[in-house]
Parts: C-alpha cells; sequence; structure tokens
C-alpha cells in the first residue's frame, strides 16, 4: 500500500500522505457542522421576526434562499479552514473558482424569485384589478429577465475558471471586432425577444390577464414571457404569439384601462316594423338583468334597405364576461319577444315549393 495518495493531474500531480487524510477529513467536517449550526441558529432567530408580521411575503423569502445560504455559509466555513491548512488550501484553489460563481448565481436567483413571488401575492391583495394586472406583468417579465443575465453571467464566470476556454476569451477579446459582429448576428433574435420583452415591460400595451385580440384570435393573456405572449381563448386553447409581434403590429386590448365595455346586438327586421314598442321592450328587459351595470342601453335604426332594416342594440357591464352573457340574453329575449307580440315584424323567405310543383306538372 503507497504511503501517499496521488491526486488527478488538474491539481498539478499533488499528493497527500494517508496519515494527513484524517486531519483534513476532521478538519472539513467540523468546518460543514459548525456553518450548518450556525446557519441554523441564524434562520431560526430570523423565522421568529418574520413570524411576527401578518404577510406571508416575509416566510416565502425565508423558504426561497434558505438552502442557497445554507451552502454558502458551508462554502466560508470551508474557506476560513483552507486558510489554516495547507492541504485543504490546495484543494480549495481549484474548486472555489467553480463553486463560488455557482453558489453566488444561486443565491441571487433564489432572491430574484423569492421577491417575484412576494411582489405576486402582494398583486393578490391589492383593491385595484388593473394595477394588479400591471404589477404581475411587469414583475413576471423583469424577473425572468433578471434570471436570464444571472445564469448567463454565472456560466460565464464558471467557464473562465477553466483555462482553455479563458485562453479562447483572451483571442477574441485581441478580434473584437470581428467577434462582436459574429455574436451579434448569431444573438440577433435573442437580444431582439430581450429588448421586447424588457419594452413590454415597461410600456404595457397588454398586462398579464388582460384580454386581447390578436392574429384574429380572442382571449385573455395567460402568460408573457421574453420571447413569447401565450394567449388562452375561450374554448381553452392557448394561442403562442411572439412578443415582438405585439409591439410590431395592432392589436385590441379590451381590458386596458378597466373592463367595462359596450357590445353591440343586431336585429334585421322587416321595413314596415314599429321601432318604439320594440325600443320600450329592450329598456324594460335590460332594468331587470344584474348584470347591466347602468351605463348604455339604446336602439337605434343603422341601416335601412328596401327589403329589411337594421336595428343596432347597444348594452353596457361592468366586466368582459358579463358583457358577453348579457348580449346573448338580449338577443334570444327580443327575438322571442318579436315572435310572441310582433311576428310580421319578422322577416320570412319561404319557398313554395308544392306551387312550384304543382305549375312544373302544369306547364
Amino acid at each position: 500500500m503507497p504511503d501517499r495518495i496521488a491526486l488527478p493531474d488538474w491539481t498539478g500531480g499533488w499528493t497527500i500522505a494517508w496519515d494527513e487524510v484524517a486531519a483534513v477529513t476532521i478538519a472539513v467536517v467540523l468546518a460543514i457542522a459548525a456553518a450548518f449550526l450556525v446557519h441554523r441558529v441564524i434562520f431560526n432567530l430570523l423565522r421568529r421576526l418574520a413570524q411576527g408580521s401578518d404577510s406571508r411575503a416575509d416566510d416565502l423569502v425565508f423558504e426561497r434562499i434558505a438552502s442557497p445560504i445554507r451552502w454558502s455559509v458551508v462554502a466560508i466555513a470551508i474557506a476560513i479552514v483552507a486558510q489554516t491548512h495547507a492541504d485543504i488550501a490546495r484543494v480549495w484553489q481549484w474548486v472555489a473558482p467553480f463553486l463560488v460563481p455557482a453558489l453566488v448565481g444561486w443565491l441571487a436567483l433564489s432572491l430574484v424569485r423569492a421577491f417575484a413571488a412576494a411582489m405576486q401575492i402582494r398583486s393578490e391583495l391589492s383593491t385595484d384589478p388593473i394595477a394588479a394586472r400591471s404589477r404581475r406583468t411587469r414583475v413576471a417579465i423583469l424577473s425572468r429577465t433578471a434570471a436570464f443575465l444571472i445564469v448567463l453571467l454565472t456560466v460565464a464566470m464558471m467557464l473562465l475558471a477553466i483555462p482553455g476556454v479563458r485562453d479562447v476569451g483572451v483571442t477574441l477579446m485581441a478580434s473584437a471586432g470581428l467577434a462582436a459582429l459574429a455574436v451579434g448576428a448569431a444573438a440577433q433574435p435573442a437580444l431582439k425577444s430581450l429588448i421586447a420583452g424588457m419594452q413590454m415591460a415597461l410600456t404595457e400595451p397588454l398586462r398579464i390577464g388582460d384580454l386581447v385580440v390578436v392574429d384574429g384570435f380572442t382571449g385573455r393573456v395567460e402568460e408573457i414571457r421574453m420571447s413569447f405572449v401565450i394567449v388562452r381563448t375561450w374554448d381553452e386553447r392557448q394561442i403562442v404569439v411572439p412578443t415582438s409581434s405585439f409591439l410590431d403590429t395592432s392589436f385590441e386590448n379590451w381590458s386596458r384601462d378597466s373592463e367595462r365595455l359596450s357590445g353591440p346586438v343586431f336585429l334585421h327586421l322587416d321595413p314596415a316594423s314599429e321601432v318604439a314598442p320594440i325600443r320600450a321592450e329592450l329598456l324594460r328587459y335590460v332594468a331587470t338583468r344584474e348584470d347591466w351595470d347602468g351605463r348604455t342601453a339604446e336602439l337605434l335604426m343603422t341601416e335601412a334597405h328596401p327589403e329589411s332594416i337594421e336595428l343596432r342594440i347597444a348594452v353596457s357591464a361592468a366586466t368582459i364576461g358579463d358583457l358577453w352573457t348579457l348580449r346573448c340574453a338580449v338577443r334570444e329575449h327580443m327575438m322571442e319577444w318579436l315572435r310572441v307580440n310582433m311576428p310580421d315584424a319578422l322577416i320570412r323567405h319561404r319557398l313554395g315549393v308544392e306551387d312550384a310543383n304543382a305549375r312544373t306538372q302544369r306547364g
């Protein structure tokens, strides 16, 4: 059995004696145990302070950052031990360039996600639905952008710790002009999506929960990402729309300022129909509906043709869902009322099949 242990070549051919392994192991184990103890004591105190608050946001933040802080404290403890133990220091100098960026990135990513979740909770408690949707949209876009940048920088820092990759980076910096053109051309779609996502968060042409009409589809904005937006239609389909298309082309947003809308119902009747009784019945019926908000209820003749007239009914509701229900109810009621009370107002196009057959036989 050899007296010393040879470590891999990437350590510089360093060897360690068997009798030193026990000392190194004990020192590392004690450092890890002390780190876990310190972490537990500090976090127990912080949790007790957070429990005194009525908000769930504090508890959520502590839950998200508990694991990365625990292992960061462990890394700090090992680094302190490495200052007093040469054998641990030799291993730590090879591990630290990879471990430290990973832990810092993990902690930063956890903080971003924790604060994003806390802001989501606060937006749910808001009494203003428009402000809540605005906050949810900004938090969603900015948190995803920050997460993307954190992961990118973390991976870059870890790769730069590899000598071969670092040499390639120096070579690229020497030819920065050509590299910038190549990287810019390759990353153009990603950069366009990133800029579009940031612009979406700042200008807010639409928000999560808005009802939009885009590319002929009508639905609620369910999710906003840097590269695409998911719109869920009434029949549960999910339409994926590129984020940049909302900035490059026009679209309809039915709930940007509020969900109070007016909607039409069209009736095509006989030109001899009396309009006044129909208008009176509309006003009477709408007044009985709980989903009518009292703002708009009118009937106008918008078209007049020799064979028909067009009556446009306009009603309003506090929400888009109530407006849809109200329009359907008004349409159904008015047609039933006309059928019972003014049947002559309904246009009839009938084909006298029997008379036509009889004329054919006589001819």
